[in-house]
């Protein structure tokens, strides 16, 4: 349960119409099987105790009085720390409900009755049930006395970010779910025990609902499905089961009877979503009782997928897809800019690198949507001391191939005069060194741009922005950054969707050759390579991910980080740069403060003006504590 993480799981038991008996004993084997393997949550399905289909048995007080019987042993054998919920009959006051039976720690924490009651097509439930009582009530079950109504949310006392409500079946598939009031009222879970019988295309439309319910909920949705041993007279069911957090499907199995789908589901990560949202709406009704319970706080094993690259989409299609899309959205805000300053030529400094290539591809592509001639694309490429004949090379074959204007501007004698000017040792490659570079080729491209009245398209990205690596008014600034939104993971994959895409194959041969090339500022003879210096964009791409989308505790995206790159980093690497990382990121806030336009392009974000606001001076200890804290 640290860092917000429960361990959950559904599961379809292997039942007999009627048999409350064997029943009960499959549900616990299910539970002593998932207690085994440090379950927190279990949810089972609608009517498990007795089966969905037993249609007029209902009415016998026989099944009635086997299905409370073995109900309550169900509960009673529900170890600590763990919760269950699962379906069964309850009578109250001569009318039967339909319910969901919530146990913890050998006792019924409550009752929820399902409060739609279907009677439409192979559904006819109001011949037996009830919809669920307007207020909660106090009733006995058995020799307890527990709270049976539709708002109840039970939760966690040492979690309070566990937060676990019930829906059943039905409840889902109204246009106004109860689930819906759940959310708003705090619950962070949502359990659903349904008897969803199967046909063709169905199951599509079931997950597409869980996910979208759970995104909108901004929580996470248990979806138990009725399955082997329910009556086939009429209906086929299949146990589909599904476990979701907001919007994403994180397990799902189907045709599976007897058997855990097991998944952890981040807490933290609903709590920070939904402080994030202002128009999530949060209300304070009266009529809901929150009933606690008690699950101790430990370590939760992951086994959830934890992408080591969550900018990249695995799948080439969907990476595909994406890609497109991203440039697109850098196109269409270039394309604004320029069509609103009246400015038909663009001015990209081209180093041979991977951002000024994407830069190129951005503003090329751009004028094409403008029917503008690519010659007023001037392409600047400036080599001084560290420039390789590859990086040079690559530069002037792409701009000569795209059909824009090159222009050579050697600028080793202007940083050398420089040098003269401020009394910096040539032969001291220090920070001053690599900065007159930056800033030489910088006012190079603004007076170029104020000569052909022109705009400088910048060619920074997402990483370098979080790391402040960037030089404070050189390569810093720009008049539009088209790469501001676009992280450095993502980059070689944008230019090499481009690259496959294009006929010119020569063309193509150029650009993998430019994402072949080790990144580096090539600002001091011989090799200087960027993730050396400041370690390697993948973890910081990862780290960049976990505390700005999601607002992660530097103890969390360590642990995060060292699951998922296990095998390729260790423990003490993935250490030193996410130092590094809250170091610099606190430290370079100053550069950021003053970022030029630049589109936002996905789910993170570092313009002032929008996604993240930040003062420049503000303190990183609290983040260092608690990250060095958690390693003793």
């Amino acid at each position: 349960m640290r860092h917000g993480f429960i361990k959950t799981a559904t599961a379809t038991p292997s039942i007999r119409v009627a048999d409350c008996k064997y029943n009960a004993d499959q549900i616990l084997t299910l539970v002593r099987r998932a207690h085994e393997e440090g379950i927190h949550l279990l949810v089972l399905p609608e009517l498990c105790i007795t089966g969905y289909t037993c249609q007029d048995l209902f009415l016998q007080q026989t099944l009635l009085e086997s299905a409370q019987e073995n109900a309550i042993r169900v509960a009673s054998k529900v170890p600590r720390n763990m919760v269950v919920v699962f379906g069964a009959p309850v009578e109250h006051r001569g009318k039967l409900h339909n319910c969901a039976i919530v146990a913890s720690a050998g006792k019924i924490l409550g009752i929820v009755p399902k409060i739609n009651i279907p009677n439409y097509l192979e559904f006819y439930e109001q011949r037996w049930f009830t919809p669920a009582l307007p207020n909660e009530e106090l009733v006995e079950f058995g020799d307890q006395k527990v709270y049976m109504g539709g708002k109840l949310i039970f939760t966690c006392n040492q979690l309070p970010y566990f937060r676990l409500a019930c829906e059943v079946c039905e409840d889902l598939w109204v246009p106004n779910p109860p689930s819906v009031n759940h959310a708003i009222n705090g619950a962070t879970v949502i359990a659903n025990i349904s008897a969803s019988d199967e046909f063709t295309g169905k199951a599509t439309y079931r997950m597409n609902l869980v996910e979208g319910q759970s995104a909108r909920l901004i929580c996470a949705y248990l979806y138990a499905n009725a399955g082997e041993g329910e009556s086939s007279t009429d209906l086929v069911f299949t146990g589909n089961n599904q476990i979701s957090e907001n919007g994403i499907t994180l397990g799902y199995s189907s045709m599976k009877t007897d058997e855990l789908l097991v998944s952890e589901i981040d807490l933290e990560h609903l709590e920070h979503e939904r402080r994030l949202r202002n128009t999530f709406v949060t209300t304070n009704d009266k009529d809901y009782r929150y009933i606690g319970f008690d699950i101790e706080v430990g370590e939760t094993s992951l086994t959830r997928r934890v992408d080591r690259m969550p900018f990249v989409p695995s799948d080439n299609d969907a990476r595909d897809k994406r890609s497109d899309e991203i440039i697109t959205l850098q196109c269409l805000g270039l394309k604004q800019r320029l069509r609103h300053t009246n400015c038909k030529t663009a001015v990209v400094g081209i180093s041979g690198g991977l951002d000024s290539t994407l830069a190129l591809i951005v503003t090329v592509r751009t004028f094409d949507m403008l029917g503008l001639d690519r010659k007023g694309i001037i392409a600047v490429t400036m080599p001084c001391f560290g420039t390789t004949v590859r990086t040079k090379t690559n530069a002037m074959d792409m701009i000569e191939r795209l059909g824009c204007t090159l222009k050579v501007v050697d600028i080793k004698q202007s940083v050398m005069q420089h040098f003269a000017d401020i009394g910096q040792d040539p032969d001291t490659y220090d920070v001053t060194y690599e900065n007159s570079q930056a800033r030489e080729r910088t006012q190079i491209l603004m007076d170029i741009a104020n000569k052909c009245n022109g705009m400088v398209v910048g060619t920074g990205d997402l990483s370098e922005l979080a790391l402040g690596w960037a030089t404070y008014n050189g390569d810093h600034m720009s008049m539009y950054g088209v790469n501001a939104g676009v992280p450095k993971t993502l980059v070689k994959h944008l230019v090499g969707y481009y690259a496959r895409h294009i006929s010119d194959t020569e063309l193509a041969a150029t650009l993998d050759s430019v994402i072949d090339t080790p990144i580096s500022p090539e600002l001091i003879p011989g090799k200087q390579e960027t993730e050396d210096l400041v370690g390697p964009y993948e973890l910081h791409d990862f780290f960049i991910y976990h505390v700005l989308r999601w607002g992660s505790s530097p103890s969390k995206v360590y642990r995060l980080a060292r699951y998922a790159f296990q095998g390729s980093y260790d423990d003490a690497t993935i250490l030193k740069w996410l130092r590094t990382f809250y170091r610099r990121f606190f430290a370079q806030q100053f550069k950021r403060s003053c970022l030029p336009d630049g589109p936002k392009v996905g789910s993170v974000a570092l313009s002032p003006r929008g996604d993240w606001r930040m003062p420049s001076d503000a303190c990183v200890r609290v983040w260092q504590n608690e990250l060095e804290s958690s390693l003793e």
